[in-house]
């Protein structure tokens, strides 16, 4: 008789390659199969009263787990691609124990090279919505961000970022034409370039 071996998989997702402020969030997950969390989905289909109600069980039932980003500053030198490569570099680097198996949602993988482990990776379209430890990935990264933008919303306020999260809606346009952008703002998005021009850069406490 085989026994059966469970490989440790980690899931990879990130939150945030689209908005014109804050960093990019990623988040990496080793699910433990002893203690299951039953709704686990895509965070952008989720509730935020379930974003965060699935975050706090992540946070307790999962083998383990990390956070990490890169800033606007890092975004605007190596483009927003590179970022969240290497924020899901860093979030891989900050799990305790290695995973011996790697999904990451999307078309691609980042850089293995450097890791400290071997593992296999794959990359899997939509994997946020097929794989577990992605959708756990991607509710803890989301839910961080979420949690960092309400914050900064006290460090430069005039943006409203608590209720748009740094997202290009019009009021955050127009708040960004009318202030200039502040440190938070990913000045290569062509919004924030745009809006540098035509506004003295806005200067917080």
């Amino acid at each position: 008789m085989k026994l059966r071996v469970r490989l440790r998989v980690a899931g990879v997702d990130e939150a945030g390659r689209g908005p014109l402020a804050g960093p990019v969030v990623a988040a990496a997950v080793i699910l433990n199969p002893a203690r299951p969390i039953r709704g686990l989905a895509d965070s952008k289909v989720l509730e935020p009263e379930e974003r965060e109600r699935l975050a706090i069980l992540i946070r307790e039932r999962a083998l383990c787990y990390a956070v990490a980003w890169a800033d606007a500053e890092e975004i605007d030198s190596i483009n927003i691609l590179q970022a969240t490569m290497l924020a899901m570099r860093r979030a891989l680097l900050g799990l305790p124990v290695p995973p011996q198996q790697v999904f990451i949602d999307g078309n691609r993988c980042p850089c293995a090279d450097g890791l400290g482990f071997e593992c296999l990776f794959e990359a899997v379209i939509k994997g946020d919505a097929k794989v577990p430890s992605i959708s756990a990935a991607s509710i803890l990264a989301k839910t961080t961000r979420d949690a960092l933008m309400r914050d900064l919303d006290h460090r430069y306020p005039g943006f409203s970022l608590s209720g748009h999260k740094g997202y290009p809606t019009a009021a955050h346009v127009a708040a960004l034409n009318a202030l200039g952008p502040s440190p938070l703002h990913r000045r290569s998005f062509a919004p924030v370039r745009i809006g540098a021009d035509l506004s003295e850069v806005y200067l917080a406490d």
